[in-house]
């Protein structure tokens, strides 16, 4: 019988890890990192690839991507937010709905937490 928590998230994805060991030691701590914040924030969530980069699940089907670039780390789809979350976001945002945060700023993971819960929040 397990004990495990009904709210566990399942284990890491082999695909995900492929795509985060492909990346330098500094930016792989820092998608780790923003992975884990999406997780603490989306308790249950799986992880697949979609579109070729990270993406968490919910019942199967993507809601929240990620990936490392070259001077970033991105998430998307970023919905507009309320005013006050929407100023936090404000300097990340690129487009309608993709934030960057730079790779030469620390990663304001509270942040990316609470933009998981907004992401999720936002689907139909």
């Amino acid at each position: 019988m397990s004990t495990s928590p009904v709210s566990a998230s399942p284990p890491p994805s082999p695909d995900v890890e492929r795509y985060l060991a492909d990346f330098d030691v500094e930016v792989r701590e820092r998608l780790q990192d923003m992975r884990r914040a999406i997780h603490q924030a989306v308790p249950g969530a799986g992880e697949t690839i979609s579109h070729q980069m990270p993406a968490i699940t919910l019942d199967g089907t993507p809601v929240v991507w990620f990936a490392g670039w070259r001077r970033h780390l991105s998430m998307y789809p970023v919905p507009p937010a309320d005013e006050l979350l929407e100023r936090r976001i404000g300097r990340y945002r690129h487009g309608a709905d993709t934030v960057r945060f730079p790779l030469a700023d620390p990663l304001p993971v509270e942040l990316v937490g609470r933009i998981a819960r907004l992401i999720v929040g936002a689907r139909p």
